[in-house]
């Protein structure tokens, strides 16, 4: 049973979301805890599913050139069984990174980063196009990415 968040906990999960390479000691003066206290608030909001992973965010114009592409999709039928046809696709494509269901015009939309528009073509006839549910979808090539923030506020 999900364990009632408090200050402390709220704080914890705030810090942790800025670095969770932070060490344990770190984080307990921080917050105020001694760190065996600490340590287990951790331990709990993490078996608890607040956590939901720990992951290092890396710098893609270090890594060289990358296309991020805002891609909206239209599907031809409004059914579930077919939307999940197309969500068991778009899940097994390494190169989405985030798939919204929407309202509005658009079923989906899709946040897509490939290293060129070979890959992005390549992306275009494995997933979209090879879903014969799939009315139309619009393409728009980021520029520049002026901001990027994975953090909830607490």
């Amino acid at each position: 049973m999900p364990h009632f968040l408090d200050r402390i906990d709220h704080r914890i999960l705030s810090l942790l979301q800025q670095d969770c390479s932070r060490t344990n000691l770190a984080l307990a003066e921080a917050v105020g805890l001694s760190p065996p206290a600490c340590l287990k608030r951790v331990k709990r909001l993490v078996a608890e599913g607040y956590v939901a992973r720990q992951v290092a965010i890396l710098a893609p114009e270090k890594l060289g050139q990358w296309l991020h592409v805002v891609v909206e999709v239209q599907m031809e039928r409004d059914r579930k069984d077919l939307y999940e046809r197309f969500l068991a696709r778009v899940r097994a494509a390494r190169a989405v990174k985030q798939c919204y269901q929407v309202t509005g015009e658009s079923d989906f939309v899709l946040i897509v980063v490939v290293p060129d528009m070979d890959a992005y073509d390549r992306f275009c006839d494995e997933v979209l196009y090879a879903d014969d549910n799939m009315r139309k979808f619009r393409s728009m090539v980021s520029r520049f990415r002026n901001k990027f923030d994975t953090s909830l506020d607490l």
